[in-house]
């Protein structure tokens, strides 16, 4: 392979024909070589730098909710940040383990209503709805509920949510409790680029 070649400047033919009125040298050299390239980030329009996102390696458990009576709701995380920032991530796994196995249901919430969306607060803390699905392009959607999922007792019960909550910036899960008993309800995340 041939590591740098000269072409011609598409723009500067008349120079190549020899006017020296032409301003621009009609060669420019084009490289002809593979090169390896690592992008870590960018710079935004203020001249600050914005590193790029990686998924999370590993989950970031909440504390447990302990003695959620059947029927009961907690929202999750619960601990600083009582949120989760969806921006620059486009997944999420989602991990509940309850003490009691039986029905939850789970909701996206946008919230708590003390933390700012962007430069926005107070914000209305509301199950997150998103405009524009294919399905029916005229309304708002719920972006994730889940009125029942039967979950196992003591054990992880792993959920990935592909899409539908992506670049969320103030995020929370409503865990309700369905399973005919109270229940220690402890909530993980793990978010994916």
């Amino acid at each position: 392979m041939v590591e740098k070649r000269e072409a011609f400047a598409p723009w500067s033919l008349t120079r190549k024909a020899g006017v020296q009125s032409a301003t621009v040298n009609s060669d420019i050299e084009v490289p002809q070589f593979i090169q390896p390239v690592l992008s870590t980030g960018f710079v935004d329009e203020e001249g600050n730098w914005k590193g790029s996102k990686s998924s999370d390696e590993v989950f970031l458990v909440d504390a447990t909710h302990e003695n959620v009576a059947n029927g009961g709701a907690v929202l999750s995380p619960q601990a600083t940040p009582d949120y989760i920032d969806m921006t620059g991530f486009t997944d999420i796994f989602i991990a509940i383990k309850p003490s009691n196995g039986g029905a939850v249901k789970i909701d996206a919430f946008m919230g708590p209503a003390t933390n700012s969306f962007a430069n926005l607060s107070p914000i209305d803390p509301v199950r997150i709805q998103i405009g524009g699905r294919n399905d029916v392009p005229a309304s708002l959607q719920t972006a994730f509920y889940d009125n029942g999922q039967s979950l196992t007792a003591d054990v992880w019960n792993i959920f990935l949510l592909q899409g539908m909550l992506a670049e969320q910036k103030v995020m929370q899960f409503k865990i309700t409790n369905d399973s005919g008993g109270a229940s220690d309800i402890t909530f993980a995340y793990l978010r994916l680029v």
